[in-house]
């Protein structure tokens, strides 16, 4: 039995490397995420223009202009003369955020300590302009806090800021351990949708029906193919983002590659019941992209899964992309054991039970029928 397993198992490996074709898609979309999502997949706001209407020429309002302009975020500053150009210049998109500074205000920051400025956000763009808003309130505010310090002033509060397990917030550190989920998810999945339809579209489910191969050693021996392109892939992400982009690892490899499996067999399992569930290779296609859109919307990769209404929150615990992108980051920037991993590692096996079992039934009843 094992040896006919293996059969099957090379068999299905023969025809995923023999064909160029094959080889570029399993490979070409690993290389190019890899080398364009860390930069391009990125809420950092760098390189923006800030656009600023000083009606103050006093030395406080121009020593903060001074401070906004040093800062990674606004290489650029738009100076402005009027309200209807700040109004003009933030319609059109020229700046992402303007600040406006009143008549009085170095005046009023030296009498009373405080002064009132004026923030413009593009809210077409609101994610960033909230984020560069955030950038340039860090510098109202430390600048704030020295004057205070400078006249004698005790500030009311204080707070301190530590940034646990990514201290610089490089963004990258951020992305790179989602991309060894993300990417992983589509290899895995084309592999074992593509596999059952295929032989189904070239005549050839017939003869390993008729074959000593049981159907549950059928769906074996299409899943542990793309268990393994699944554990290739995510090595070569891995690799990238250690050695490459320089992201920190603080816990054993075979705690990854146990995840990684766990991750693996969840991901075989949908394979399987859209594999079961389709004719030619061109619906398991639409069917794998059915799946990845939504799998990756509802993952809590680009919006929190607490901000979704509770239906949908409900809905995400059959994603396993939910469960290991929390789990691979840990891996990659906490130290971590094998019992805090199990509370991301059960929901992937109950996955991995649930929609085996139900690409199995899937397949022997069309296969029986």
């Amino acid at each position: 039995m094992l040896n006919r397993l293996l059969t099957l198992v090379r068999k299905e490996l023969l025809l995923l490397l023999r064909e160029p074709q094959s080889r570029r898609l399993l490979l070409l979309p690993v290389i190019l995420q890899l080398a364009l999502f860390p930069f391009a997949a990125s809420l950092e706001v760098r390189n923006s223009t800030l656009g600023i209407l000083n009606q103050d020429a006093g030395q406080a309002a121009t020593e903060l202009v001074e401070r906004l302009a040093r800062t990674e975020a606004f290489p650029r500053v738009l100076m402005v003369h009027s309200e209807r150009e700040l109004t003009r210049v933030v319609d059109t998109q020229q700046v992402l955020l303007a600040l406006q500074f009143p008549a009085d205000f170095s005046r009023a920051l030296e009498a009373r300590g405080t002064a009132t400025m004026q923030a413009v956000i593009d809210g077409r763009r609101s994610n960033s302009a909230q984020i560069a808003f955030g950038y340039a309130r860090q510098v109202v505010d430390d600048f704030a806090a020295e004057r205070g310090r400078a006249q004698g002033r005790t500030p009311v509060s204080e707070i301190v800021v530590r940034h646990a397990y990514n201290p610089n917030l490089i963004y990258r550190w951020f992305i790179l351990p989602a991309l060894v989920a993300i990417i992983t998810t589509l290899g895995s999945l084309i592999v074992t949708a593509l596999s059952v339809a295929r032989e189904r579209e070239q005549g050839t489910l017939d003869q390993l029906l008729v074959s000593p191969l049981t159907p549950g050693l059928i769906i074996v021996g299409k899943v542990i193919p793309a268990v393994l392109v699944a554990l290739v892939q995510a090595t070569i992400i891995a690799l990238a983002a250690v050695f490459v982009y320089g992201l920190p690892y603080h816990n054993s490899i075979a705690l990854l590659y146990l995840g990684l499996l766990c991750y693996a067999l969840s991901l075989a399992g949908f394979g399987i019941f859209i594999s079961a569930l389709c004719d030619t290779q061109q619906q398991a296609f639409l069917g794998v992209f059915a799946f990845m859109v939504p799998a990756i919307m509802l993952s809590g990769f680009t919006a929190p899964v607490e901000n979704m209404p509770q239906v949908l929150q409900v809905v995400t615990l059959g994603d396993p992309l939910r469960h290991f992108i929390p789990l691979v980051r840990a891996l990659f920037l906490k130290h971590v054991g094998l019992a805090e991993m199990w509370t991301g590692l059960w929901p992937l096996l109950a996955i991995a039970a649930v929609t085996l079992s139900s690409g199995y039934w899937m397949f022997r009843r069309r296969v029986t029928t």
